[in-house]
């Protein structure tokens, strides 16, 4: 069926999508509590929603819609509290990080949604395999053409979200190497990657999407796993590179990032996106998830080579006014914190270099989620 309408929604509202870690305090191992864990939240009410993901190891909550920082944050911390208080009762501890440091893909239970069943018969072991963990941010905007205008000028800035939010550098026991491992599972499902260069809505939907619909690959937007998609029935577009952050307060700073980024965007005060900005879009992304804030990324413009860390900086610092418009200067202060002090993943492999095991690294981390809320002490098995 034709793509439906692009729902007109209010410019820069935005909200947040966190896949979280459901994990055994006995042996911090990821447990397949999901189902329990929804069915207790829905014995009362709960800030924002929560719905389950492909394995039942992981659950996903999202936020409300927002137009300001502090509102999110503030929502942020509400459910955050709720999830910590139900996790102790089932005696499980939740955690961000955009990979689990030891857990056996093969292990993992997918859940019982149709959809989930339907991926887990397309794509065997990599539904498994997908147990990964990321932050997914909506922008909302007055159309399509202006989605997808936002979408392509934001690929100059993508590296940034993919760096600041890195917190995936272990996999399978092992340090990857990678600050965010967690985006090679992504790469490797066929509908991943990049939109194609298109900016004009009527466009996108009666040429591409009804070319893509009669190979019967695609039935909705949903198949596409793009680092940014267009969301026609919320009225937004997606970004959905970053990985899962430690804490919520990183998280609703890098949605106030980009929120203030896209206000600067639509000023259409930067030489505007054009398909050959796509020449080094892989590059860049790689160096993002390999070296973190130390890489070095390729300019789509001028090619030059700038160091990703100092790119964020000069980016934080231009777009400041914009912050300030929109009550979010202290998420761009931390941001900046952030990129001189290091990423979540640079935490996480100091983490394990004190503690000295990789069980020690996710117990760190469920402390990390919870914030200021106390936790009674729990030993590895």
């Amino acid at each position: 069926m034709p793509l439906e309408a692009f729902n007109s929604s209010q410019p820069l509202t935005f909200g947040v999508e966190l896949e979280l870690q459901l994990v055994s305090l006995s042996d911090f191992d990821l447990t397949p509590v999901c189902p329990d864990l929804i069915s207790l939240l829905r014995r009362k009410p709960f800030p924002g929603n929560v719905t389950p993901e492909i394995t039942e190891s992981m659950v996903e909550i999202n936020s409300s819609v927002h137009s300001s920082y502090s509102a999110l944050l503030a929502e942020l911390h509400e459910i955050r509290d709720t999830l910590v208080a139900a996790g102790d009762k089932l005696n499980i501890g939740i955690a961000g990080g955009g990979t689990h440091p030891f857990q056996d893909w093969s292990e993992r239970r997918i859940s019982d949604k149709p959809r989930y069943q339907y991926l887990s018969q397309l794509y065997g072991y990599l539904a498994k395999q997908f147990t990964v963990f990321g932050q997914h941010v909506h922008i909302g905007c007055a159309n399509g053409d202006d989605a997808l205008y936002l979408l392509h000028a934001l690929n100059r800035y993508l590296p940034h979200f993919i760096a600041l939010s890195a917190s995936s550098p272990f996999v399978q026991g092992q340090d990857s190497g990678f600050d965010s491992a967690r985006l090679n599972s992504v790469f490797a499902f066929p509908m991943s990657g990049r939109a194609p260069f298109v900016l004009d809505w009527q466009e996108f939907t009666d040429v591409y999407f009804a070319k893509m619909e009669r190979t019967n690959i695609i039935k909705s937007m949903k198949d596409f796993y793009w680092d940014l998609r267009p969301k026609p029935e919320y009225g937004t577009i997606e970004l959905r590179v970053c990985d899962t952050p430690l804490t919520v307060e990183r998280a609703a700073a890098l949605a106030a990032y980009l929120q203030a980024l896209c206000r600067h965007l639509l000023e259409r005060k930067e030489e505007p996106p054009a398909e050959d900005d796509y020449l080094v879009y892989n590059y860049n992304r790689f160096q993002a998830c390999r070296f973190g804030l130390d890489g070095a990324i390729t300019h789509p413009k001028t090619y030059d080579s700038i160091v990703l860390r100092d790119d964020i900086l000069a980016t934080l610092e231009k777009i400041m006014p914009h912050a300030e418009a929109l009550g979010s200067a202290e998420a761009l202060q931390h941001l900046a914190a952030a990129a001189t002090e290091g990423s979540d993943a640079t935490r996480l492999r100091r983490c394990y270099e004190r503690e000295g095991s990789v069980e020690g690294m996710v117990n760190a981390a469920i402390q990390q989620f919870r914030g200021e809320r106390r936790m009674r002490p729990t030993h590895p098995s």
